[in-house]
């Protein structure tokens, strides 16, 4: 809820306490991503000058919801999950601490703790609070209660993985995805498939997402790929979930056992080179079409040769290149699965051409 004004008070806290007392300054701000880059500009001449030691938390990738100014006067402290040995321990502080379950004399196995502590999935707090929970469920043994496997269960019941709509883990887990297709491994992909399911992905941004692979990873290798990601989709809005689920899974699999190219992205990429390079080069006259007799009489068209009409069904010698540009070559096909007769194909017509 903060603004520039209560960073321009802090300013003149801390630039007090200096001056007066001789104390130095931290300026703690959680959730940094939530103020606009006008606010973390606020920040940098304080920063820059020793005012205040800055600090900033955020559940975000600062990469890009940080000033990069910002980012620049400041070094990146990246907070990793808890494991289960740490989270253990916390509970059994939680368990000790007068402040906590301390005075209910709780008593548990090391055992179900690990239980508590895995279900919670890296989130201490989440820990906690499964473990106030089974307390609440816990039967008077002796002077104090107990927790038993039973109470355990029903607490971890229904657990959840952690998925960030949109955020780091997202993206790390749909990229982990890709890259589990495109290096072939049909297991690693299903397990990240699932990952995204279980997290509350919507399958639709992976259908969509398989098209994306088909042709970028796939191509001409075999071209059934992309025919496979389209019709997915399609059950997929026939289906819904879970029963469209199923779809998907198949076509994650045959994605990641079909053969590879990249000759398609590759080929596109160069021509979109050659497009920025050259610039808006003229159509050769014998490619324009000529539906009037202006045209004609321009010679539009008239040293086209009909491709059809030619021996192969291919006119030798014709050019489809602006006249400037010579016959680069971008598309040179993978030597695997359909590829392997579209690359003879065009080296006998690229023989005739030369």
């Amino acid at each position: 809820m903060a603004g520039v004004k209560d960073v321009r008070a802090a300013v003149d806290s801390a630039r007090a306490a200096r001056h007066e007392r001789g104390v130095g300054t931290i300026l703690f701000l959680d959730e940094v991503h939530r103020f606009n880059k006008a606010q973390q500009d606020a920040f940098l001449p304080f920063v820059e000058d020793g005012t205040f030691v800055f600090i900033g938390a955020t559940t975000e990738n600062p990469s890009f919801e940080l000033n990069n100014a910002l980012l620049s006067r400041a070094r990146i402290y990246t907070l990793k999950s808890l494991g289960v040995p740490e989270i253990r321990t916390l509970l059994e502080r939680a368990l000790r601490d007068e402040r906590g379950l301390g005075p209910l004399h709780l008593e548990i196995a090391t055992t179900l703790l690990d239980e508590l502590a895995a279900a919670a999935d890296g989130d201490a707090r989440r820990a906690l609070n499964l473990l106030e929970t089974a307390s609440d469920l816990a039967e008077p043994e002796g002077a104090g209660m107990r927790v038993d496997g039973e109470v355990v269960a029903a607490v971890v019941a229904g657990g959840y993985r952690r998925f960030d709509k949109q955020g780091d883990l997202f993206y790390e887990q749909i990229s982990a995805l890709h890259k589990s297709v495109r290096g072939s491994d049909p297991d690693a992909a299903l397990y990240w498939f699932a990952r995204m399911l279980d997290g509350g992905c919507d399958p639709r941004y992976v259908a969509r997402r398989l098209v994306r692979m088909a042709s970028e990873d796939i191509g001409n290798a075999d071209p059934r790929a992309l025919h496979l990601a389209l019709d997915t989709a399609e059950v997929y809005e026939r289906l819904g979930s879970p029963e469209g689920e199923l779809a998907l899974a198949q076509a994650v699999v045959f994605l990641a056992c079909a053969p590879k190219s990249n000759a398609l992205y590759v080929a596109l990429g160069r021509a979109m080179d050659d497009v920025r390079k050259y610039g808006t080069l003229e159509v050769p006259v014998h490619l324009r079409n000529a539906p009037t007799s202006l045209m004609r009489g321009l010679g539009y068209g008239k040293e086209y040769r009909y491709d059809h009409d030619e021996r192969g069904a291919h006119a030798e010698g014709q050019t489809y290149f602006p006249d400037t540009m010579g016959a680069p070559i971008y598309y040179e096909p993978s030597p695997r699965g359909l590829e392997i007769k579209i690359a003879e194909r065009l080296a006998e017509l690229r023989k005739v051409k030369r």
